[in-house]
């Protein structure tokens, strides 16, 4: 049976009331894990109070290896 290793990034966002997002910045990142073996299984946005911060929050999975 396949073992998994989870991994969750938080990405900043930019802007006066936060959710701009640096696409090309986001995406280099996500392509630096995936070069290690890392894929996305879910993205989502955190929101406070009256959108003044919302974060990426980025799920990742890789297969576990055993020692």
């Amino acid at each position: 049976m396949d073992k998994w290793e989870y991994k969750t990034l938080k990405f900043k966002t930019r802007g006066f009331l936060g959710g701009k997002v640096d696409e090309e910045e986001f995406e280099d990142l996500l392509n630096s894990y995936g070069i290690d073996g890392w894929e996305l299984v879910s993205c989502f946005d955190t929101s406070m109070y009256q959108g003044q911060s919302n974060d990426i929050i980025a799920v990742l999975k890789r297969k576990a290896y055993l020692e």
